[in-house]
Order: structure tokens, then C-alpha cells, then sequence
């Protein structure tokens, strides 16, 4: 009994997130093959093809995001992209969800974003308990005004993610000096969140 419990454990270790990545891969490329239906149905592969192959959509997507792309990088492009955004922003509902996605994407996607500039460890969610977080910038405006009132400290914004999904969580602003800064990398530190601090960073030291 013993071994055959070892044997199903190690089985689950192994088969496990090797199901859930060929999941995810196959919801993504099923998902991407969607667009194949923007085509002309004479254009769709199914059409001219005796079977289903999947994987065309996400060759579609590709060639849009590279045209595009190339279409916007030249200046008569940035011109026709800051007359979108203009007229975007002058429809009143559309403006506030608009605006708001695009500065997130642009901080997510851009050559020289940074979304998560470094991993700290900060004290949440009281005093004594310490949880990873991620600096994403500087408060300022209002916000910092009200923070630096009567104080003389640096302020920094942080996201606090949740365990084990880190897409959810907290944006907290501490004092710098109440944040320690942490020698791993952004990717070493999600993983340890991730895994719910199973998978420790490379060069953490073996306990004892």
C-alpha cells in the first residue's frame, strides 16, 4: 500500500501539469481559430480543406497583430491612432473604459513597459505577517499630496497578489522604507507565489 501510494503521487506530479498545459494550449488555440470566421466562408480553411486542422486562427492572429503593427509604427499611422483615440475619447462612457484599458495595456505591452519593476516583500495583511508584492510605480497627484501630509518618506504603489492566482490581488501604497527589496527576479518571485511557496527561487539557501 505504501508503494502504490507513492506511485500514485508521483503519477499526479507528472501527468498533472501536463494536462493543464495541453488545456490551456488547446483553449488558446481554439479560441485564436474564432477569428478564422471573420473570413469570407470561400477564404476559411474548412472550406477548401477535406478536415479540420487547428492552429489557422492563430497564424490570422499573427499576421493582423504584425500588420497592424506596421501599419501604426510609420507617422501617418500614429496620426490615424491619435485621431481614434481623440474621437474615443469624446463618447462618454466609452471614454473611462477606454482610457483605463489602454494605459493598462500600454504598461503591459509596450517595448518599454515595466509592469512589475521589482519584487519586495511588504507586511500584510497586518503587522508581523510579510507577503510578496510587486512595485508598479510611484503614487502621485492628489493621492501622493495626501500621503506625504506631514510625512517626509517615499511612497511607492504595490501589487499584493493572491495565492494561487496572482491575477487577483491588492494595489497597496507603502513607505519605501517599509518595503524590502528582494534579490530574486519578477518570474522567480510569481512562481513562489504561484505555487504557494513550494517552489522556491534558484538561489534561495536549502534548509537544513
Amino acid at each position: 500500500m505504501a508503494n502504490l501510494r507513492k506511485w500514485f503521487f508521483a503519477g499526479l506530479l507528472v501527468l498533472v501539469p501536463l494536462a493543464i498545459t495541453i488545456w490551456l494550449l488547446e483553449w488558446a488555440i481554439s479560441s485564436l481559430d474564432k477569428t478564422l470566421l471573420l473570413l469570407p466562408k470561400a477564404w476559411q480553411p474548412d472550406t477548401w480543406l477535406p478536415f479540420h486542422i487547428p492552429g489557422f486562427g492563430v497564424i490570422l492572429t499573427l499576421v493582423v497583430l504584425l500588420f497592424v503593427g506596421a501599419l501604426v509604427s510609420n507617422f501617418l499611422g500614429k496620426r490615424l491612432i491619435g485621431w481614434w483615440d481623440a474621437f474615443l475619447g469624446r463618447i462618454p462612457v466609452v471614454r473611462s473604459i477606454y482610457s483605463s484599458v489602454k494605459q493598462v495595456s500600454d504598461t503591459l505591452f509596450s517595448e518599454n513597459g515595466n509592469a512589475f519593476r521589482q519584487a519586495v516583500l511588504v507586511e500584510w495583511p497586518r503587522q508581523g505577517a510579510w507577503t510578496i508584492g510587486f512595485v508598479t510605480g510611484v503614487p502621485s497627484g492628489d493621492v501622493l499630496t495626501e500621503l506625504q501630509h506631514g510625512v517626509r518618506d517615499e511612497y511607492l504603489s504595490v501589487y499584493v497578489p493572491t495565492t494561487p492566482n496572482p491575477t487577483s490581488g491588492y494595489m497597496m501604497m507603502f513607505k519605501k522604507s517599509e518595503c524590502q527589496e528582494l534579490s530574486m527576479s519578477v518570474d522567480e518571485a510569481l512562481k513562489y507565489v504561484v505555487s504557494m511557496g513550494v517552489v522556491a527561487p534558484a538561489n534561495a539557501p536549502m534548509g537544513k
